[in-house]
């Protein structure tokens, strides 16, 4: 055989064995794509079930808005896990994704114990055979270790799951429920009954997590950041965002968009394509790359169309307001006014919204003042959706609009008995909307600290729930990072900030900026 054809077979061999790695590489140890080749499942259907490992375990579980979980300890090479695995798939259409029958209620996930980085986590939790299904809190799991338990413990091994059928039936018992596998449309049966429960209000928690990400999503898809007066609006809202979110990765992520916002929309003309391996404002989603989920907790209707997105971001309204300073409130209403006004795509309810704000005549001296004018703005609003709904059938039958709070939450905020004409006590109100939309609005973030949530885990502690004083209206070209920081530290992160970036970004009163030490030490 002469060099030529040695050197044409050598190819053609090499094309071979490329084809078929190619074609096998969803074999390899560890590969999602393996089950999905065996079970006969399509290969472009999506896994539901999250797949958790080391590295991911404690945050994913930690940061679920859902009250249960469910974690399938498996081997990818497993025959009988192989075989399950569509009917746990079954399962998990029903509760996870942005497209789940009923979400927020269980958590399915799964555990490759053949992946030499998991074992120590296997070993955790006495892992004995495969498939192996354990159930419990996701804040049990976070905390959890040894051997599980078949009966009634805080994780429990599920010992009655051969079939999507029997699994169902077994989730079924233990929440009361009777979820269906042929269920199609949610319709919200876990809607709040009892509103005087301060509970219901920490599952708002997450609204305002998923009202941010879903703003930032609207905003990026239809493009509306088209001017320098829409990018400075864009990021005097960002900075409020970062110094006065009530969870610390929306304040994280907002931080991010502000240091690296010049790149990212140079003199106020942000890049919404990828081009050329830039980054856009879409690399840096806001709250993390899990939000939004496609659902809501405490804001969630009893029907698809009803509550959610403008409940979720009214929350954050509320939110914002009871956490600023004195010297903040004319900035934070001149910062949700404009937001409304340039970025909120419902026409009708821009206009109204944007009349209240501009029938203020008298600047904000007061961050109380600022509270109450949120709140009165609310009750005006519901006032207005009342009669609209009432007329045309278009409400929500089990959330009918209200005026808020109604007197069964507060009794002290209510001065006469009068239900045709409301007085209020305007100091207990404010009281109320302090506590309610601050330390009760983060409570269940901050029962997730106390059993070892993770950094990404929004804790309430008092360095979360004090922040910054004075945030000052940082120009568009000077954006920057945001919390708590004196004079020195704003020197400090002034020079951090020019050896990053090689720009004189050190502007403000005082020479200081607001800044968030862990987050320009580690952004």
């Amino acid at each position: 055989m002469s060099l030529a054809h040695l050197v044409l077979f050598a190819g053609l061999l090499s094309l071979v064995i490329l084809a078929s790695s190619s074609s096998s590489s969803s074999s390899s140890p560890g590969s999602r794509s393996i089950l999905r080749d065996i079970s006969g499942e399509n290969a472009d259907q999506k896994d539901r079930a999250v797949e958790l490992n080391s590295s991911n375990f404690d945050s994913v579980l930690s940061d679920t808005p859902a009250k249960y979980a469910v974690v399938e300890f498996f081997a990818h090479w497993c025959p009988a896990c192989r075989n399950y695995k569509p009917h746990y798939e079954k399962v998990a259409r029903l509760f996870n994704g942005p497209d789940a029958i009923h979400p927020g209620i269980v958590l399915m996930t799964r555990v490759d114990c053949a992946m030499k980085t998991n074992t120590n986590l296997c070993d955790r939790f006495s892992v004995s055979h495969y498939p192996m299904l354990l159930w419990g809190s996701p804040t049990k799991f976070v905390s959890g270790s040894g051997e599980p338990k078949k009966e009634k413990s805080e994780i429990v091994v599920i010992d009655d799951a051969r079939t999507a059928e029997r699994l169902l039936k077994w989730i079924n018992k233990q929440t009361q429920s009777s979820y269906g596998l042929d269920d199609k449309k949610f319709e919200n049966e876990h809607v709040r009954t009892n509103i005087t429960d301060y509970k219901q209000i920490s599952q708002a928690v997450y609204d305002i997590e998923e009202a941010t990400a879903e703003a930032f999503d609207i905003i990026l898809s239809n493009k509306v950041i088209k001017s320098s007066e829409t990018s400075a609006s864009f990021i005097r809202f960002i900075q409020l965002l970062a110094a006065h979110h009530a969870s610390r990765r929306c304040r994280k992520g907002a931080a991010e968009i502000l240091v690296n916002y010049d790149d990212l929309c140079p003199s106020g003309k942000c890049s919404y394509e990828a081009s050329g391996g830039k980054d856009t404002l879409g690399s840096f989603p806001i709250c993390g790359k899990d939000l939004p989920r496609g659902y809501y907790m405490f804001c969630r209707g009893s029907k698809n169309d009803t509550r959610g997105f403008s409940c979720g971001l009214w929350v954050l309204f509320h939110s914002l307001s009871v956490r600023i300073e004195d010297g903040e409130s004319q900035f934070a209403f001149n910062t949700i006014c404009d937001f409304v006004n340039n970025f909120f795509m419902c026409d009708e309810c821009r206009l109204h919204f944007n009349d209240m704000c501009l029938s203020v005549k008298t600047p904000f001296k007061k961050a109380r003042d600022f509270v109450l004018w949120v709140w009165s703005t609310h009750n005006k609003v519901n006032e207005r959706l009342m009669k609209d709904e009432a007329s045309l059938g278009s409400g929500d039958p089990e959330f009918p609009k209200i005026i808020w709070p109604p007197r069964a939450l507060c009794p002290s905020c209510y001065l006469s008995s009068d239900e045709k004409s409301i007085e209020w006590d305007h100091d207990n109100v404010y009281k109320f909307l302090k506590s309610y939309y601050g330390p009760k609005l983060v409570s269940l973030y901050k029962e997730k600290s106390v059993v070892g949530s993770k950094e990404e885990t929004v804790s309430a502690t008092a360095e979360d729930l004090t922040v910054a004083t004075n945030a000052l209206v940082v120009p568009v070209g000077a954006a920057l990072a945001i919390a708590v920081a004196s004079c020195a530290f704003g020197a400090l992160a002034c020079y951090w900030r020019t050896q990053q970036k090689n720009r004189k970004y050190c502007r403000g009163e005082a020479g200081t900026e607001v800044l968030e030490a862990e987050l320009l030490m580690f952004p």
